[in-house]
């Protein structure tokens, strides 16, 4: 099965993810800004790759604005992010909802993995954003289990990245 490997990476932990995968699947690996939809016409597995930011997958519009031309494709979609991966609300609800039509759901297959966030290497955009975000949610009066993640993960600083995590979406392109 011919594939590639499509990332959009902000702070790097997509790219990494799209790099062992290309490894392991031993096939091309390409930055979302330098390939068309066109150009994916030739392949028969597409992984995707984009960070996550307000559960939006950085870039994933290359896919779901071109579904017409990847009619037929086995196509796999990976996010990376900080949310631990326990919560199948925020990943199956939200994330799902906010990027994917109903009809897209069915035609793709998603996986996440956790990336990185280094408080030192973040945008300053991103630092207000965050300190914005953990101020707003430290005042609610009765916060919910996830308004209450929320103001933890905003404190989280590290690489958080697991080269075993990608095991199910290689079997997943394999099994094609």
């Amino acid at each position: 099965m011919k594939t590639i490997v499509v990332y959009k990476t902000k702070y790097g932990s997509t790219k990494k993810y799209a790099e062992w995968i290309g490894e392991e699947l031993n096939c091309p690996v390409v930055e979302a800004k330098s390939v068309k939809a066109e150009d994916l016409a030739e392949y028969d597995a597409i992984v995707y790759g984009g960070g996550l930011y307000a559960e939006v997958i950085n870039g994933v519009t290359l896919l779901t604005k071109n579904m017409e031309k990847l009619e037929g494709k086995r196509l796999a979609i990976y996010t990376t992010g900080i949310t631990p991966l326990e919560y199948e609300e925020y990943y199956g609800k939200m994330v799902m909802e906010k990027n994917f039509k109903p009809e897209i759901r069915g035609k793709i297959k998603t996986f996440h993995f956790l990336g990185k966030m280094v408080l030192k290497e973040l945008s300053p955009v991103h630092r207000t954003a965050l300190k914005t975000l953990k101020k707003i949610m430290s005042s609610k009066e009765n916060p919910t289990e996830m308004e209450r993640l929320l103001v933890t993960l905003c404190d989280a600083d590290g690489d958080f990245s697991d080269r075993e995590s990608i095991k199910p979406l290689i079997e997943y392109i394999r099994e094609g």
